[in-house]
């Protein structure tokens, strides 16, 4: 990303007010929310290897976004810009990582809407190492339509947010061998 067009996204507001709140229990009124966890492998050579995945931005680019980010891996403060579509028909999406993962058995980010983004609000990507092995990885995120074009797509927003969620959910996992089944 361009020094200048980092400085620029560093410096913006984000469009709403309850920074971090995706790490609350409880996500703010007013918004839709989502939640989805998949497993995402077994035992710490899985977690170590979806951490890798998650925190260098890959998540994002194999679930088929253009991703443009201020720095190599997810740090406090790094700005991406996230593209979906193809020319003019292109969306793009800036955010800034509002608070990061960095514990033994979790690891992950959340990032914030910035101005120019469709919507307003949070989205988190939490890897997780559970205590009998298992690996999962959770989205959690709050949001609201920000422009006109995404009031007036209405449920086909809707619809969209939930189809690259899933993306998100399979990039994780992609290529694995030890991720375990979901059950019927």
């Amino acid at each position: 990303m361009p020094a200048g067009m980092a400085d620029r996204l560093a410096a913006a507001e984000l469009t709403y007010r309850e920074a971090g709140q995706t790490a609350a229990g409880t996500l703010p009124p007013g918004y839709h929310h989502l939640r989805r966890t998949i497993a995402a492998g077994r035992g710490r050579d899985a977690f170590a290897a979806a951490t890798q995945t998650l925190l260098g931005w890959q998540v994002q680019r194999r679930a088929g976004l253009r991703v443009t980010p201020s720095s190599a891996t997810v740090q406090l403060g790094s700005v991406v810009l996230l593209g979906l579509g193809v020319g003019p028909l292109r969306i793009n999406a800036p955010c800034r990582v509002v608070y990061t993962v960095d514990e033994p058995g979790s690891k992950g980010f959340a990032y914030g809407t910035l101005p120019g983004h469709p919507e307003s609000g949070e989205e988190a990507f939490i890897v997780e190492l559970r205590a009998d092995g298992l690996v999962t990885f959770t989205i959690t995120a709050f949001s609201r339509p920000a422009t006109a074009l995404a009031r007036a797509a209405g449920p086909v927003e809707r619809a969209i947010q939930h189809q690259i969620t899933g993306r998100y959910l399979r990039a994780l996992t992609a290529g694995r061998t030890n991720v375990p089944k979901p059950r019927p």
